[in-house]
């Protein structure tokens, strides 16, 4: 092969490269104005690989699963995990995508005050699984059972990803020097204050007494 001939191929993947960015920056854009979101962060990742960003995105769809978990429940997960991480801009997002599902202000409300007194039955067993699994207590396998005895097991991997998928964001915002911890989030037009979360699981008791299940 001759030296033209390696030119030429460079100069044609540099090209490919220069659109696979151009294509994948548009999308950011598009997404950043939909939810008005600073996503700079992905385009730090698209500017040093294309391919790293696609595989992320790849990664990250992961976090759309949901099956046989109602979805104020689903939500719930979500937000309590990324809250957990301590990123305000990640967990406003979260609250304005379950806003667009349908989710109720006053779920949103609950969850981010940490009163599952003030949850949807359903929405505070989420809470509370989500909470004792993160934090590694054994409760989580009793609110796994009662998960997985209501809804079914694909409902107990459908939280799996959710919180899985909530937690990525935050830790490759603050990994690449973009996170941004805040107090303060919008719920239905109005700022709710709220901490990370940060705050020890519920224990065993709570399980067979509010969630019971009938046979």
């Amino acid at each position: 092969m001759s030296q033209f001939d390696v030119f030429y191929r460079l100069t044609i993947i540099d090209r490919r490269s220069d659109m696979i960015r151009w294509i994948m920056r548009k999308k950011i854009e598009w997404f950043e104005r939909d939810w008005n979101y600073d996503a700079s962060y992905m385009r730090d990742i698209i500017d040093v690989s294309p391919r790293a960003a696609w595989l992320f995105s790849r990664v990250t769809a992961l976090g759309r699963f949901r099956q046989d978990v109602p979805v104020d429940a689903w939500f719930a997960a979500g937000i309590t995990a990324v809250r957990l991480e301590d990123c305000g801009p990640c967990t406003q997002l979260a609250v304005a995508m379950a806003e667009r599902a349908g989710v109720g202000s006053e779920v949103l409300r609950a969850v981010l005050a940490d009163d599952p007194d003030a949850m949807p039955r359903d929405v505070a067993l989420a809470w509370r699984f989500t909470r004792a699994t993160l934090a590694h207590d054994p409760a989580a396998d009793d609110y796994r059972e009662v998960v997985a005895e209501l809804w079914g097991r694909r409902a107990v991997v459908s939280l799996a990803f959710a919180i899985t998928a909530a937690r990525m964001y935050p830790t490759i915002k603050y990994v690449l020097g973009h996170g941004r911890a805040c107090m303060r989030v919008v719920v239905g037009g109005t700022p709710v204050r709220f901490d990370h979360g940060r705050v020890p699981a519920s224990d065993r008791s709570h399980v067979p007494k509010a969630y019971a299940v009938p046979h």
